[in-house]
């Protein structure tokens, strides 16, 4: 804490940008070698960029050169196993994805398109020649990825996706539009999900994947403006006006929209290691702040009604913390069901808005200021609790899973 002194004002600045214990069950205290030098890169990163990060969010804009870094330190891979990629443990890509989250948003988001979407996606459906291509540079960050499935009018309903995609002589013709596409608009590659229009083609009706670079002619990104969240990445929409594009460009391994589900069941667990992530950082700037801010002679942090209101976010993150730890378990085991996945994402990012709107609260009107963070965290948690799926939906999913009863029209 230090003082500095404007005419005719003295301020008070709160250094709230310490790591803490958070840690209170030891839930992360076993991990290997492998995951936690992984969780260090993570740490290592979010301190270098950190106040880049926070100007782009101030700003809204979006310093690609911040996926290039991430690339050099190896945090795009999330898990994915495959043999030209540095294979992490669903443990070890849970804590780089929880740490980035602690940093920023909008680097939580860069590592979920680039790594989690675009990265996967190749890994999993690509043909040996599009991987040998593409899949290094999507690695290391000098190529950014998109993965293009939501629509303008098919979000949370998106097995409904109108995008479509038809063969014509030698190659493919894509037309439609997609939204809140990340990294959509910034010249690199994009993953298109589309519905194959050939009328009595054994595949009509099915939907396939198809690489696509940005430069090719009638592809249009369009930057999202006016985000009040994730300010710190550019989120686009896509227009598809005829797009054409070689025979090869679609992903042999995509047969149908429940290769496009693969994906999103694997990026769910991540939304909840990130709600984590943020979470994290407003229960740290809370403690901090409430340690430091002097209030009637006396600390914040003496007063019961501030003890009592740290305890409440110290026993949601704890619970946050043991989902997300259960989750990889699961996951390494071979064991995980997508519900789980969905159950994950449910409690974490429903804790993690009740975790930042608490924090906000204890740090009174400087928690509205972005140089204590808070206040960036809170509004980035309204993304990621809505994207790879609503709470709503989440909770539709579970419920069909436990009471054998879909309430999906």
């Amino acid at each position: 804490m230090n003082d500095t002194s404007l005419p005719g004002e003295r301020t008070t600045r709160y250094d709230l940008g310490a790591r803490l214990d958070t840690d209170y069950y030891a839930v992360f205290t076993d991990i290997d070698d492998a995951d936690r030098a992984a969780w260090n890169r993570a740490k290592e990163l979010v301190d270098e960029v950190a106040p880049l990060m926070r100007d782009a969010w101030d700003t809204a804009s979006y310093p690609v050169e911040v996926a290039g870094r991430m690339g050099e330190l190896d945090l795009f891979t999330d898990g994915i196993d495959h043999p030209d990629l540095t294979h992490l443990s669903p443990l070890g890509a849970g804590l780089v994805n929880m740490e980035v989250s602690r940093g920023d948003g909008s680097l939580g988001t860069v590592l979920a398109v680039q790594g989690g979407l675009a990265l996967r996606t190749l890994a999993l459906f690509g043909s040996p020649e599009q991987q040998a291509r593409w899949l290094q540079p999507l690695a290391r960050g000098e190529v950014l990825g998109a993965f293009a499935l939501t629509e303008p009018d098919h979000g949370s309903d998106s097995v409904s996706l109108e995008t479509a995609a038809r063969r014509d002589g030698d190659g493919w013709v894509l037309r439609g539009a997609k939204k809140w596409i990340g990294n959509g608009a910034s010249g690199g590659i994009t993953f298109v999900w589309a519905r194959v229009d050939d009328e009595g083609a054994a595949d009509h009706g099915t939907v396939r994947c198809f690489l696509v670079e940005q430069d090719t002619p009638g592809y249009t990104g369009t930057v999202i403006t006016g985000k009040v969240s994730l300010r710190g990445i550019h989120q686009a929409h896509i227009a598809l006006d005829d797009v054409r594009v070689p025979r090869d460009a679609v992903l042999p391994g995509s047969r149908s929209f429940k290769d496009a589900s693969v994906v999103l069941y694997s990026t769910r667990s991540g939304v909840a290691w990130s709600a984590l992530g943020h979470a994290t950082a407003c229960y740290e700037a809370a403690l901090s702040y409430s340690q430091q801010r002097m209030q009637f002679g006396k600390p914040l942090a003496t007063f019961q009604m501030v003890q009592e209101r740290l305890a409440q976010m110290l026993e949601e993150l704890t619970a946050m913390q043991l989902y997300c730890r259960h989750l990889a378990d699961l996951e390494t085991s071979g064991g995980l069901r997508p519900t789980q996945a969905s159950l994950a994402k449910y409690h974490n990012t429903r804790a993690a808005r009740r975790i930042a709107s608490t924090a906000r609260d204890l740090l009174g009107g400087n928690g509205i200021l972005l140089e204590y963070g808070v206040m960036q965290h809170l509004a980035d948690i309204e993304a990621i609790h809505t994207y790879e799926g609503t709470e709503s939906v989440q909770a539709l999913l579970i419920g069909r899973d436990i009471t054998g009863l879909s309430a999906f029209a």
